[in-house]
């Protein structure tokens, strides 16, 4: 479907059912002024071959509905001058992706960072951000240990600013982030530094913005003051953002179906987020089953069933947030797939835990099941995180900001926040960030305002501290295997002192058992007692109240402990550690 370029010319085709005639007008090239009329096949497509026509020309669809003219950008156009103008002629095989047999990572060595173009790294004055200088920024993410990078969504949307979830054109690239090749450029450099890219994209509704240059009304037909052939024209179609594709009509599923093997194939992407999958399934995302929506949840399983068989190492997340387990379900046993989901009870537990001054209204019962939450026995089938864009925006905060109002970078707000990073890096699921957390970005995301790179130098420290949680999380030093692994046991559980640790192991044994002690209380405890797995001496590997991490941190001296054959919180053995304020200390043994 679209325009599809030959030696010599081009294809078009285009699923118009309703129009009586259908021409390609020719904007530029060697045919420019030519209007070419296509030919009408059986199911509502018309298409054509015309010579002359090759990568880079400018084209519109002029289609004839009752005695009206109607000129429409390609809806399965890949590059596009803006989503009010027309479309150009691409050669998707014309990117040359040198040597590229990359991999993406096991899905329990995924470490996301979310990232918006626009924001992420804008050259500056004023302008948008583009994927050639968010490129530019991969080597820090390599070095901070980011394994996967997951793109706010980049399908060209109305104007030159915003957070992408208003897609008038689904398979184009935004033009003002760079266009296809920008994107392919993007991926390539990132594959080039061993980081997965995944991206966001929205099925869930269209447009608002710009939709009747192209989508709205394709081919002139429409009902009940509906959006024509391409989306619902009952009671379906609201969703409160836009109107919702009519997943209903085999054309449509197949154009969004087409739409995630494109991103996966032509693009080399190595994964999807799904956008709002509950507004997918049900009219208004909720659990009412009189609102279901039971071919919005096929075309979910379609879509899992498409990558599952052709690239099944591909991961597919759905941001359902409904804690919703058959979503995580195998399509087999009629769930929808979905290899992972974000976890909703998570962000709001964990923040619960960091945001209140005072120390009494932390639930380390609350954190215990944050802790232990997983979606259909998976413990990798959650995203765990406290920033994102959502939880940043519509009125919500960076949580450094949400802790001490106006003084993000005060010593209460370095210590619970990072209190809520160890949280994300520790407990069982797939651990992502939000640009910027990393260095105590503390103003909420806007489409507008950049990334301040500044606090990169200014919070060295809190970087660093990071950086040594991600390669504990991906056991990069060999002696805490078990923070990948599946076992989790939150053994105590002191609501009394706010005290909270588990322990997590893969196989289990030395440079595996792996435990994490969190001091949620503003007090240092000199000797506290808690269970552990094994016998022998356990090393401190991280400590988060460290003053090389923030000259105000108190360096409290967490030494290496022994163990005494006395069981305690349903373990065998026991041990005395000190930890200071608002502090995490991770443990293992050697070899």
């Amino acid at each position: 479907m679209g325009a599809c370029p030959f030696d010599g010319g081009t294809t078009f085709r285009v699923w118009a059912p309703n129009a009586s005639q259908v021409s390609v007008q020719l904007l530029s090239g060697a045919a420019a002024g030519q209007a070419v009329a296509l030919v009408a096949e059986e199911g509502g497509c018309w298409s054509g071959d015309v010579s002359e026509v090759g990568p880079g020309d400018g084209y519109l669809y002029s289609l004839a509905w009752q005695n009206r003219s109607l000129l429409r950008i390609d809806p399965y156009a890949r590059h596009v001058t803006n989503s009010a103008g027309h479309g150009l002629v691409y050669d998707e095989a014309a990117f040359i992706w040198a040597e590229d047999d990359y991999r993406s990572p096991s899905w329990d060595e995924l470490v996301i960072y979310e990232l918006h173009v626009g924001t992420f790294a804008p050259a500056g004055d004023g302008q948008v951000g583009n994927l050639v200088d968010a490129a530019a920024r991969l080597p820090y993410l390599r070095d901070l240990g980011i394994t996967a990078v997951e793109l706010l969504p980049v399908a060209e949307f109305a104007g030159d600013r915003s957070w992408g979830y208003n897609p008038a054109l689904p398979f184009a690239v935004e033009a003002s982030y760079g266009g296809p090749d920008a994107l392919k450029g993007f991926v390539h450099a990132a594959h080039e530094l061993g980081i997965a890219v995944l991206l966001d994209v929205v099925y869930n509704h269209l447009g608002p913005g710009d939709l009747d240059h192209d989508l709205w009304r394709f081919d002139g037909w429409y009902e009940n003051n509906g959006g024509g052939i391409y989306f619902y024209q009952d009671w379906r179609a609201d969703t409160g953002w836009g109107s919702r594709p009519d997943y209903g009509r085999p054309q449509v599923r197949q154009y969004l179906r087409d739409n995630a093997a494109s991103w996966l194939g032509t693009y080399r992407l190595d994964g999807l987020r799904l956008d709002a999958t509950a507004a997918i399934r049900n009219a208004t995302g909720g659990s009412d089953p009189g609102q279901d929506i039971p071919e919005g949840w096929r075309l979910l399983q379609t879509v899992n069933d498409d990558v599952a068989t052709a690239q099944p190492w591909k991961i597919r997340i759905a941001e359902d947030m409904r804690n919703n387990e058959w979503v995580t379900k195998p399509t087999a046993e009629g769930g929808a797939g979905f290899p992972a989901q974000w976890d909703p009870d998570f962000v709001v537990q964990v923040r619960q835990a960091l945001l209140p001054p005072d120390d009494a209204a932390r639930s380390m019962a609350g954190l215990a099941a944050a802790v232990t939450r997983r979606y259909d026995g998976q413990p990798l089938a959650r995203v765990v995180f406290t920033e994102s864009h959502d939880a940043d925006a519509n009125g919500g905060e960076r949580v450094p900001e949400a802790i001490d109002p106006g003084h993000a970078d005060s010593w209460w707000s370095k210590k619970r926040s990072t209190l809520g990073a160890a949280l994300v890096f520790t407990a069982p699921g797939i651990p992502m960030l939000f640009q910027g957390q990393e260095f105590l970005e503390n103003l909420w995301f806007a489409d507008s305002r950049p990334v301040d790179w500044a606090k990169k130098d200014t919070f060295a420290g809190i970087l660093a501290l990071y950086r040594d949680l991600i390669r504990l999380r991906r056991d990069l030093e060999g002696h805490t295997r078990g923070l990948r692994g599946e076992g989790v046991q939150v053994h105590h559980v002191n609501d009394v002192d706010k005290v909270l640790a588990y322990h997590r192991w893969k196989d289990g044994g030395q440079q595996d058992d792996t435990v994490v002690l969190l001091n949620f209380a503003n007090r240092a405890y000199d000797s506290y007692v808690i269970g552990l797995p094994r016998s022998g001496v356990w090393r401190v590997r991280f400590n988060s109240d460290w003053s090389g991490y923030d000259d105000t941190f108190g360096d409290h001296h967490s030494l290496d402990c022994t163990t005494w054959s006395q069981p305690r919180d349903g373990l065998p053995w026991s041990a005395n550690l000190s930890i200071g304020p608002y502090t995490t200390l991770i443990l293992s043994q050697d070899d």
